[in-house]
């Protein structure tokens, strides 16, 4: 289930239907770029929730830190960014298509390296906790951004800030950031697929089956850990520049850093589609963003609840997810073989050597020696 590559069938399908869908559904392209959000949510979340099993409620804090630091760099390249965010402000900025572009290119990018240097700093701090005590200061840090955010004039404080306009009619908007975000979402799949089928995801699987075991193998788990965070972040910083420009504004607490929406859901998802999958996310990705936009649309005023009996479906009957619940009713589909009956008995079959202890493939895998 971590299989991604350019010879797959699934692969050619992602992207033609990544491409199409705007075309075939023109009315509900910026729904269907928010599906992509939703997708790199999380994809995002699961290498640590998942893969290493570090359960975090504080992922929002890189979305939101990657948006300001893409907004900052797109007005502080050109004009005073405090007169800009000032209210006082009546004089009326316009930015021609080169200042636009310029500065949207550098604040994607400004967005994602912001994004993972704190991801980087906030780990000398947050991996000495372990269990509910990561889970809590992971949370702390999203509501501790969005109350300094708040609080900060020079950035816009709680009134936030009206982005650059996109210098084009609505239609070429709604197709330009949807394919920003569709192509993100579809690099960051493509990523984890060749990444988890290195030693590095063998070593953060190690870390979430037996830390201490993987710390006496010899594994560098600080610096493991460091690096999923770092990843996780830069993701999440471009889609936060992306977002906050796609929707033309931002502000803390309920676009930037929603600690009780965007926040919850990429927890929600991953649980949804099942944990420690390349395709559970998606698939829990793609589920829960059909159930919300229904309920949300149809069913207004009863959306939380929709959403709490959703949450009480998954603890109570589909608690390994989606994806995990049909490879343990259906294991031959999903990579499981036996060995044949010409095979020698010293030889361990593909199924058999795919339940060896971690530790022993992880010691086996090329390049372990180093």
């Amino acid at each position: 289930m971590n299989s991604f590559s350019p010879r797959s069938l699934t692969f050619w399908l992602m992207l033609l239907a990544g491409i199409a869908a705007p075309l075939l559904f023109p009315d509900y392209t910026n729904q269907i770029a928010v599906l992509w959000l939703m997708i790199i949510f999380s994809l995002t979340w699961d290498i640590l929730g998942g893969q290493m099993g570090y359960n975090s409620l504080g992922n929002i804090v890189f979305f939101g830190v990657g948006m300001y630091a893409c907004a900052v760099t797109q007005i502080g390249l050109f004009y005073d960014v405090g007169m800009y965010t000032a209210g006082s402000r009546t004089t009326h900025i316009v930015f021609s298509n080169v200042q636009y572009f310029t500065g949207f290119a550098l604040g994607c990018l400004a967005a994602g390296l912001m994004s993972a240097v704190l991801a980087a700093i906030a780990s000398l701090f947050v991996f000495g906790l372990r269990g509910p005590y990561f889970a809590i200061g992971t949370l702390g840090m999203a509501i501790a951004g969005a109350e300094l955010m708040a609080s900060w004039d020079w950035v816009g404080a709680a009134s936030g800030i009206s982005l650059p306009v996109f210098p084009g009619p609505p239609d070429v908007q709604k197709l330009f950031f949807y394919l920003l975000m569709f192509g993100v979402a579809f690099v960051l799949l493509l990523f984890l697929s060749w990444l988890y089928a290195t030693r590095f995801g063998l070593a953060i699987n190690a870390i979430r089956d037996d830390e201490e075991k993987a710390e006496a193998m010899g594994l560098h788990t600080r610096a493991y850990k460091r690096t999923a965070l770092m990843i996780a972040a830069f993701f999440l910083g471009i889609a936060g520049a992306l977002f906050g420009n796609m929707i033309g504004f931002i502000e803390p607490r309920d676009i930037a850093f929603p600690t009780t929406t965007f926040n919850i859901f990429m927890v929600l998802m991953v649980l949804l589609g099942g944990k420690g999958t390349l395709w559970g996310p998606v698939v829990g990705a793609v589920v829960f963003h059909v159930i919300k936009e229904v309920t949300w649309t149809y069913f207004l005023g009863w959306q939380f609840i929709a959403l709490g009996v959703l949450i009480v479906v998954i603890v109570v009957y589909f608690q390994q997810g989606i994806v995990g619940w049909l490879m343990e009713k259906y294991p031959k589909r999903f990579g499981a073989r036996t060995a044949s009956k010409e095979a020698p008995k010293d030889a361990p079959s593909q199924g058999a050597a795919a339940s060896l202890p971690l530790d022993r493939r992880l010691a086996s895998h090329p390049g372990a020696a180093e």
